[in-house]
């Protein structure tokens, strides 16, 4: 498996994802304030559920860890792309790229988790509505939370512990941040092997999860019939939430996979675009999905304004 290439001692790689790109500036002020956007917003949805009282249940400690995987999701690789595009820093030190390498597959997979325990969340809700809350409490949701990341973490560790060992041969990355195709590509060895592992791994959990969440919506259909017209209306809007933000997450995700293996040559910069959207728009997205649709944080947001308007 190993290359004729001679080997070099990597303290810095070099980003080159963004080359070719024209109008870099414009690229970079777009995902500037799309980045900015994600973090406010994220942060205030937690800040609401922290801070009240009534939203200390189940549903809302879930939709808190999703913003906190969606904040660590674009921070593990927009500041980069950013520094790159606005400020011409295109050097990233060794240990900073390995570990932007881990958050970056640690917060993509930790998506996949949430969603399908937000799933579930709704499922015990719909299945047991007297039960819901000694069946789902606040304890039990952020100890199977808490476990999730920590099943995320040993998968995701699989990552530096291959590319670790491995001899870098090249300096330049050809991608837009430090992720596993980018920096294995650096190495001295045949990459499909490792390639085709991780290609295993990745597609088993999100084929895994994506039919989880799909049985649980089939069994809410089956079961919302036994509920009462307000109970099916409240419940209505919480899963449209949800199924929006599934959306938004694996259909750009399933576009990238599907193209890639019917044999679609994607350009640098069509697999850059893919990877930013990807990257960026479920992040978007959630907060203000769950913000105006989520009645408790929709009225704790209006009361705000009310608020502010008063004080004017």
């Amino acid at each position: 498996m190993s290359s004729q290439n001679s080997s070099i001692k990597v303290t810095e790689f070099i980003i080159g994802g963004f080359d070719t790109t024209e109008k870099p500036v414009v690229v970079g002020v777009v995902i500037l304030i799309t980045y900015v956007l994600v973090v406010l917003t994220n942060i205030v949805n937690i800040l609401f559920v922290i801070y009240d009282q009534r939203l200390h249940k189940p549903m809302y400690l879930l939709i808190c860890n999703l913003a906190v995987v969606d904040i660590l999701y674009t921070s593990s690789a927009t500041p980069t792309m950013i520094g790159v595009l606005l400020a011409g820093v295109n050097t990233i030190s060794y240990v900073p790229c390995i570990i932007q390498m881990f958050a970056f597959h640690l917060a993509g997979l930790m998506e996949m988790f949430a969603l399908s325990i937000m799933a579930f969340d709704r499922l015990v809700a719909i299945r047991y509505p007297f039960h819901y809350h000694s069946y789902l409490t606040n304890v039990r949701t952020l100890v199977l939370t808490f476990i999730l990341w920590l099943i995320a973490c040993g998968f995701v560790a699989i990552a530096p512990a291959n590319v670790i060992p491995l001899p870098h041969c090249y300096l330049k990355l050809k991608y837009t941040f430090c992720d596993y195709a980018a920096i294995m590509r650096t190495t001295c060895v045949d990459p499909n092997y490792y390639f085709n592992q991780t290609a295993i791994i990745s597609f088993t959990l999100l084929f895994f999860t994506f039919i989880f969440i799909c049985l649980s919506y089939l069994c809410m259909i089956f079961f919302v019939k036994l509920l009462s017209n307000d109970d099916k209306r409240k419940m209505g809007s919480t899963c449209l939430s949800h199924l929006i933000v599934v959306t938004c997450y694996y259909c750009p995700t399933f576009i990238l996979i599907v193209l890639t293996r019917i044999g679609v040559v994607l350009t640098l910069e069509e697999r850059h675009g893919l990877l930013i959207g990807v990257l960026l728009g479920p992040s978007l997205v959630n907060p203000f999905v769950y913000s105006l649709r989520t009645k408790e944080i929709k009225y704790k947001i209006f009361k705000i304004f009310k608020k502010v308007e008063s004080s004017q």
